[in-house]
């Protein structure tokens, strides 16, 4: 609501769902047990959810929450629960956006006790169902306040909220041994060619307008991941695309590699330079990196689309790099879509680390991303690379 809406007297009723205890007692949480799905609201509309606020001590990943409007055949909502608010990794921190916070005295730390809140504004027009899933084989203990507006109608041009969850444990980049800003990463990345092999943040049809999304890098090396240009497609293919961006750390709207920072439109929700174990040590040689979440809005300029829109960036320049990359995409639809399914709940979990800072890759929870078809000059970078570094080069 701006400044001047909040002077305003409106015809709406105020209400709430909750966790709380029913008996009048103190234990005001919800036991939600293995693979159990509770509806922690169901409102009847026209309405808007104006506040979201959730508590809990793990389970970031393994818990979803899906959104379903106007009796949907599906969820327009499908996300873990921990990277809708803007955490990636299953891990929890502090930080504030326009749109969301997180709120914690366990910085940095997995599985710990994390307020989150979304002030998202999400009309509907029938019916509003809001549900947590519990995928993980522990009971889920959770605590929430979902507050709404009901009215007796909703303006004709207003769009129903969506996001959904991607992931890619590890990108099939096509050199990841290669280090980034080198001239053998150098190559041509255009046309069909990035439309096919650029790292996908949102892909949908209809209209509506893409609003921002956060995304999450799992640095396997200590080397820069944001060398890759934004590219949104917007009602078809076409080249070059409707935006094109200068690099990732330009797209989230921040230069000279990621800050550690969060505005209200843009910036670190977690920043890489905080997850590193042993930073004194950690080298891109040796292979070791850290955790990254950044977010963007697009507030004053959102991205409209008529019929359908591509929102991709590259991994790295010309999608060279092979981290497991994580994202959820934020938009506004004319009419309910479907959320995509994100990955099972072992193939969104994150990748960890000995304490050492050694990553313990576990094949049972990769979901790779398709693998770039090498063409001859990304064959002839790798053979370079190899003369110059040997054999055993990685």
């Amino acid at each position: 609501m701006s400044m001047q809406e909040i002077t305003r007297i409106r015809n709406r009723k105020t209400g709430r769902a909750s966790s709380w205890d029913l008996t009048g007692r103190n234990a005001d949480a919800w036991m939600i047990g293995p693979g159990e799905t509770r509806v922690l609201a169901d409102i009847k509309g026209p309405g808007q959810i104006t506040h979201i606020w959730m508590t809990q001590e793990k389970h970031y990943r393994e818990c979803l929450i899906r959104i379903t409007w106007d009796n949907a055949a599906f969820p327009s909502v499908l996300c873990p629960l921990g990277d809708f608010f803007g955490l990636g990794h299953g891990m929890v921190t502090s930080y504030q956006s326009q749109f969301f916070t997180a709120s914690t005295r366990f910085d940095y730390q997995f599985n710990k006790g994390c307020a989150l809140n979304s002030y998202i504004p999400m009309p509907f027009k029938e019916r509003a169902v809001i549900e947590l899933i519990n995928e993980s084989e522990e009971n889920h203990c959770q605590y929430f306040y979902i507050d709404y507006e009901t009215m007796n109608d909703l303006p004709e041009d207003v769009g129903y909220f969506h996001a959904e969850f991607r992931r890619a444990n590890p990108f099939g980049g096509w050199g990841p041994e290669i280090t980034s800003n080198m001239a053998l990463a150098n190559i041509v990345n255009k046309e069909r060619m990035a439309w096919e092999n650029n790292y996908v943040i949102l892909e949908t049809q209809g209209r509506g307008h893409y609003l921002g999304c956060n995304l999450s890098v799992t640095n396997f090396r200590r080397d820069w991941w944001g060398e890759g240009d934004d590219m949104i497609w917007v009602d078809g293919y076409k080249w070059p695309p409707d935006l094109h961006g200068t690099g990732a750390e330009d797209y989230l709207n921040q230069a000279w590699g990621m800050q550690d920072n969060a505005f209200l439109r843009n910036g670190s929700s977690i920043f890489e330079g905080r997850t590193m174990v042993v930073p004194s040590r950690v080298t891109w040689e040796s292979g070791e990196g850290a955790y990254q979440t950044s977010y963007v809005f697009h507030v004053e300029n959102p991205v409209r689309f008529q019929k359908e829109i591509k929102v991709t960036i590259e991994h790295g320049h010309g999608n060279h790099m092979a981290n497991e990359m994580s994202s959820v995409a934020y938009w506004f639809a004319d009419k309910p879509t479907r959320a995509i399914k994100p990955p099972s709940v072992k193939k969104r979990m994150p990748v960890l680390r000995d304490n050492l800072g050694h990553w313990l890759f576990d094949k049972t929870n990769q979901c790779p991303g398709k693998p770039i078809k090498l063409n001859p000059e990304m064959k002839k970078m790798k053979a370079d690379w190899k003369k110059i570094h040997g054999k055993g080069s990685q």
